[in-house]
């Protein structure tokens, strides 16, 4: 890395750091996820950028984006599925839309569609917990076109007989597919290593990438992957105990993960969505025991593993305040996508570093006074004595570049210390 640039990219890594610590650093530091905003500032379509697999209009588009901008951090391809087009082509998901996919289902503009539904029904209980394998068979071919003949492989039956197995392996679907997977398992190890290679000239531009990790809330895990929203909530009352026993599996499983990362990036980001914690989805008694108790756990455990739990909050969350401030003074970073900022500087300050509760909207249809005055707000609540990065509620999209000019110059010079 270039002196220079080296210089730029320890004051803005300083920067991130003095904010988590709860200090006050030389400025507010700005961390917006940009998302789709650069790829449109860029004169590309989302469709564009997901089917280009050589990340080349990524690379100029992220590139503008941050030499126009200059954010204190940069960022990859994931979130957008950069690239990805191809091998999703491939793969055929059936719980995912894509701008550019056949048959246009979405708009070539649109950021990835997710689709929930219930992969475990609950006719299936005792067979997911007594042969998750045969289970596991089953629920692949039920979210991929591409894994479909697996739904009609009985492993248990035909153990012990290769010339069985075999002769199953051989029909004309086995092979296709067998052939497709190992199409796709080339095309992500080269998306990997372009993908990496991108993350790296951004570094090398001077802006730290923090985030080099993630967990997920075990009931988040039950709800968006097995049993969909509607169910998820009626398994509080009709199958708690098939529910709790799943969502210890699975903390013990990722306690184990997060353990096997200690030190390696230490002091990097552990990203953590919160998708289903919210206000009003549970009671707070139900909160504290299904949703808490398992992310306090992990939380603690990312610490001492020497990692930053970045808390990603989605959805309104001022009732769950209170359980936030149980944790470590100057270890933590919360987002808020919707939450009185007020209220969580009073209970957090001293706390946690906090970030968010900018709504990502104004930049689309607000005017550059509104920004800068919605700016200069959060930052007379929320700058003082530290522990505080400016970031929208959510990522940016198709924005008003006047906007997106308004709220990087206001943060820049209202949040000096």
């Amino acid at each position: 890395m270039a002196q220079e640039a080296q210089k730029k990219y320890d004051e803005k890594w300083q920067r991130i750091c003095d904010a988590i610590a709860l200090k006050e650093p030389d400025r507010v530091p700005m961390n917006p996820h940009p998302e789709l905003f650069p790829i449109f500032n860029a004169g590309y379509t989302v469709a564009e950028v997901v089917y280009d697999s050589t990340l080349e209009k990524m690379r100029t588009a992220i590139k503008k984006y941050l030499n126009e901008f200059d954010p204190d951090t940069g960022g990859g391809t994931t979130f957008i599925y950069a690239g990805e087009g191809p091998g999703m082509e491939m793969s055929r998901p059936k719980n995912m839309l894509w701008a550019g996919m056949p048959g246009d289902r979405i708009d070539k503009n649109s950021l990835q569609q997710f689709i929930e539904y219930p992969t475990l029904e609950d006719e299936e209980f005792e067979e997911f917990f007594s042969d998750r394998t045969g289970w596991a068979l089953k629920s692949l071919a039920k979210t991929s076109g591409l894994l479909e003949p697996l739904s009609t492989f009985k492993p248990a039956a035909q153990m012990g007989n290769a010339r069985i197995v075999a002769a199953q392996f051989s029909t004309p679907e086995f092979k296709a597919m067998i052939k497709e997977l190992w199409r796709i398992d080339e095309f992500y190890k080269e998306h990997a290593r372009r993908s990496e290679a991108l993350q790296q000239e951004i570094r090398e531009m001077g802006y730290p990438i923090p985030m080099a990790g993630g967990a997920a809330v075990p009931y988040d895990m039950w709800s968006d992957t097995l049993r969909g929203t509607i169910k998820s909530m009626m398994d509080f009352y009709d199958n708690a105990e098939y529910m709790e026993r799943y969502m210890e599996e699975v903390f013990e499983q990722q306690i184990a993960r997060i353990r096997a990362t200690k030190g390696i990036n230490e002091g990097s980001h552990v990203f953590m969505a919160l998708h289903k914690g919210m206000d009003g989805f549970m009671s707070d008694e139900q909160y504290r025991k299904y949703y808490w108790k398992h992310l306090q756990a992990i939380i603690l455990e990312i610490i001492d593993s020497g990692h930053v739990p970045y808390i990603y909050t989605e959805g309104r969350y001022n009732s769950r305040l209170d359980c936030l401030t149980e944790v470590p003074p100057g270890k933590v970073f919360y987002h808020f996508e919707t939450v009185d900022m007020a209220e969580a500087k009073k209970k957090l300050g001293g706390i946690a570093c906090i970030s968010g509760g900018f709504d990502s909207s104004l930049l689309d249809w607000g005017t550059p006074e509104q920004v800068r005055d919605e700016c200069k707000r959060l930052i007379d609540i929320c700058a003082p004595g530290g522990g505080f990065i400016f970031e929208t509620s959510c990522g940016l999209g198709n924005c008003k570049r006047e906007n997106v000019e308004a709220m990087f110059e206001t943060v820049r010079e209202y949040g000096k210390y």
